[in-house]
């Protein structure tokens, strides 16, 4: 592989540093006068691996394609443009995108004009671009998490001066607003209301692949927030590496329950917010989901380990008895809350009694939903040196048995259900079955329900007839 003088690659030594830097701003998109209209009579498709935050990422740059011309394929057959948004947080999902590009390469042959481009968090991971590079010529466009509002330039380049474009900023970030967006759904919507994180767990690549904390205006979010009420959206999500800190860059008198409740002002019907870390939820925030009906009771506190000393070693920066403290008082002052969490298993040397530890605390909450993993080196990563004896046998069995306990709770959580009726904000059919509609609870329970002639994007009583493991059953009344 040859390297250009033109391409711009990752670099993690400078992504994970920090500097007391403040935050640039930019409130203006402007489309460079020669990228104007390229897109006319021309067709994109957008594939996104990972978290909600990088579907938000595909809603800006759908938003960019729109006003460049481009139209929206459901389809990557005959389009001229195909994006690849990927995830950096486990190797499996590095797996499935390699697939995916290798897949590709048959519509490359097809068309040569075609533009395969890759971006998002596994863009901005060094050995992952390498390998792009000196292994898959159809990907003629690569780029990471901080230049997405450049893509207008970068698409010129490759479409009518033939380069073959690299551009993967490693830095701490600015914070842009008023780039354009185009909403995957007409219900539900995504929110950012900060980027990055601070907080280095020692297996996590997020602080090097998406830079460091930092926190939009709060007017800029409410204002957000009260256009998609106007415009008839029923629920928002607050999206955040780490929702609990926001603020905290801008203003130490700022902080996450300031926005939370000025968010339940605005009347939206409902809100949610994703991800919580435990070290930053406060007795503020308990106050504000249990003061307003519009901030949904519900609350994904990934747990990551029930061992204070594992919890340690992965940086967590609370104990398992800290945890607990804060699991308990949420679910006392929080009328009908429900908690869902992640739990990594064959963390390095994660001794038996270690694991035991886990299957413990998990016995004790009894999550509502947990999603289960098993540990997954990022390179990079203080963890990924660590050493690691365990074998994946151990592994496997290990996760094998945490997911048959949990699951056991969630069963008996979802059987208490049945006879009661819920409020259900529809989503329209079932994936499985056209004659049946779904969506979900105040508590983000999933119902698959019978009914007749129900709008997506309206709230329906439905009486519960069945609780699943993940799912409810139940017919319309």
């Amino acid at each position: 592989m040859k390297l250009r003088p033109d391409w711009i690659l990752p670099d993690l030594n400078e992504a994970r540093k920090r500097t007391n830097s403040p935050v640039p701003r930019i409130d203006h998109f402007v489309i460079p006068e020669e990228a104007k209209w390229m897109g006319q009579n021309k067709t994109y498709y957008i594939s996104t691996y990972g978290c909600q935050a990088n579907e938000r990422d595909s809603e800006t740059m759908a938003g960019i394609l729109d006003a460049l011309g481009f139209t929206k394929s459901e389809s990557p057959e005959h389009v001229d443009v195909i994006l690849i948004n990927t995830c950096a947080i486990r190797q499996n999902a590095t797996e499935k995108v390699l697939g995916e590009i290798g897949n590709f390469k048959r519509l490359y042959r097809e068309n040569e004009d075609l533009v395969i481009g890759v971006c998002g968090c596994m863009s901005q991971e060094e050995g992952f671009v390498e390998n792009l590079l000196s292994k898959y010529p159809q990907v003629r466009l690569i780029f990471g998490t901080h230049n997405i509002q450049d893509l207008p330039t970068m698409l010129y380049e490759v479409m009518h001066e033939g380069k073959r474009v690299v551009k993967i900023y490693s830095k701490e970030g600015e914070v842009y607003e008023n780039l354009p967006v185009h909403r995957f759904g007409k219900t539900k919507a995504w929110v950012n209301i900060m980027y990055g994180c601070d907080k280095f767990c020692t297996y996590c690549i997020v602080p090097y692949t998406r830079g460091k904390q930092r926190s939009r205006q709060m007017q800029e979010i409410l204002d957000e927030v009260q256009e998609l009420k106007e415009q008839g959206y029923k629920e928002i999500t607050l999206l955040g590496q780490n929702v609990n800190a926001y603020g905290k860059d801008i203003d130490p008198h700022l902080n996450f329950a300031d926005l939370l409740e000025a968010c339940a002002k605005t009347e939206i019907p409902r809100i949610r917010f994703t991800t919580s870390h435990p070290w930053d939820f406060t007795d503020d925030m308990i106050d504000v989901i249990a003061q307003y009906d519009n901030v949904m009771p519900f609350v994904h506190l990934p747990l990551q380990s029930g061992d204070s000393e594992i919890l340690r070693r992965m940086g967590r920066r609370y104990t398992r008895e800290s945890y607990l403290e804060l699991f308990y008082k949420i679910k006392e002052r929080i009328p009908n809350v429900a908690i869902s969490t992640d739990i990594i298993v064959g963390f390095p040397d994660e001794s038996d009694e270690q694991f035991e530890n886990t299957i413990s605390l998990v016995e004790e909450c009894q999550f509502d939903n947990c999603y289960t993993f098993i540990f997954s080196a990022r390179p990079g990563t203080p963890a990924s040196k660590m050493e690691d004896p365990i074998d994946m046998d151990t592994k496997s069995k290990r996760l094998a048995r945490l997911n048959k306990i949990w699951n056991q709770y969630a069963l008996e959580k979802n059987k208490a259900y049945e006879g009661r009726i819920v409020t259900v904000l529809v989503d329209g059919f079932s994936k499985k079955d056209k004659h049946v509609y779904s969506g979900y609870t105040d508590t983000n329970k999933l119902v698959n329900f019978t009914g007749h002639n129900i709008e997506p994007g309206t709230f329906v009583q439905v009486r519960i007839t069945k609780g699943k493991t993940f799912s409810l059953d139940g017919e319309a009344i």
